[in-house]
């Protein structure tokens, strides 16, 4: 199988050690942080809290080139991934400076609370409070609703997924438009799935199916969670009434298949869904610097998807 070896050395030095994560997670927070070490970006940042039920959730808004001169006509809501369990605003400061550029948009990613400490649902309330926030306060930003989308990558994809849910199910707005990278949408990740992708690419591939297990176990409260679709959104029994849709999938990686049966199933529900598997790719490919090919080639998707 030919990958790129620069992607492949690219992506073992952002990702951590292969520890046990269910009793280092603590650690792997620390490489990470470390490993992505947060560069001050030459574009303007702005931290703010936004407040919640019971606390406030820490947000860092990233403003594009040159929006001194002209507003940003558009938002782009960010949850990061790393499995619930690490990552944070600081370790994404990098990919979201990337994102205002190349979008021209105005980022704002949101630092929701971790798993273990804070478990099943508490992320996904942190990621809805805040997109709830931004679409009812039309004041925030003086963007239309409409140029409103929310975005994540591998957990970060399936918190954005079941925001729409949520977001649907409550009825307090609606989303017009939803990008998921590499999402997590099912609650199986053992050998016997169903997914190909899960057998051929859980052992060597950086993302190990193991450690994706790991993670879940760590972010559910009880086994019950795992039959809940704002868990794992594949299996919910109604996907219609969802924003249009882009899914971007890595050819080697173990969450490929689920992330494309979730986009073929919301088309199955009437939703307009694009997917896109990037061919030579990795899991968290799209924490690479901008210059790599495959960073590239999702921004000309997502300006694409944005502009229709």
């Amino acid at each position: 199988m030919a990958i790129n070896k620069a992607m492949r050395v690219a992506l073992k030095a952002l990702s951590y050690p292969d520890l046990d994560v269910k009793k280092n997670y603590k650690l792997h927070r620390q490489v990470n942080t470390a490993v992505n070490a947060y560069l001050k970006p030459r574009y303007s940042i702005w931290d703010h809290k936004i407040q919640g039920l019971d606390h406030d959730i820490p947000v860092r808004i990233f403003l594009p080139p040159d929006s001194s001169e002209d507003v940003p006509h558009r938002v782009l809501i960010f949850f990061h991934g790393g499995g619930w369990v690490i990552g944070n605003i600081d370790s994404y400061s990098n990919v979201c400076t990337n994102m205002a550029r190349q979008t021209g948009a105005l980022v704002v990613s949101v630092d929701y609370r971790l798993a273990p400490e804070h478990r099943f649902p508490c992320a996904l309330l942190d990621c809805y409070t805040v997109t709830r926030e931004i679409f009812l306060d039309n004041t925030l930003f003086d963007v239309d609703v409409n140029n409103i989308a929310i975005i994540g990558d591998s957990a970060g994809g399936n918190l954005a997924a079941a925001v729409s849910l949520m977001a649907r199910d409550r009825g307090e707005f609606n989303i017009s438009k939803q990008i998921l990278i590499y999402p997590s949408t099912n609650n199986d990740h053992s050998d016997e799935t169903g997914y190909p992708s899960v057998r051929e690419y859980g052992q060597e591939y950086l993302l190990k199916s193991k450690r994706i297990r790991d993670y879940m176990d760590l972010y559910i409260k009880t086994e019950e969670d795992l039959n809940n679709p704002y868990l794992a959104p594949l299996i919910a029994k109604d996907l219609s009434n969802q924003p249009n849709t882009l899914i971007i999938t890595a050819e080697y990686d173990p969450l490929r298949d689920e992330g494309e049966a979730y986009g073929k199933k919301l088309t199955e529900y009437g939703n307009n869904v694009d997917i896109y598997r990037m061919r030579d790719a990795l899991h968290g490919f799209f924490g690479l610097p901008k210059h790599f090919v495959h960073v590239k080639r999702s921004y000309e998707l997502i300006n694409r998807f944005l502009r229709k």
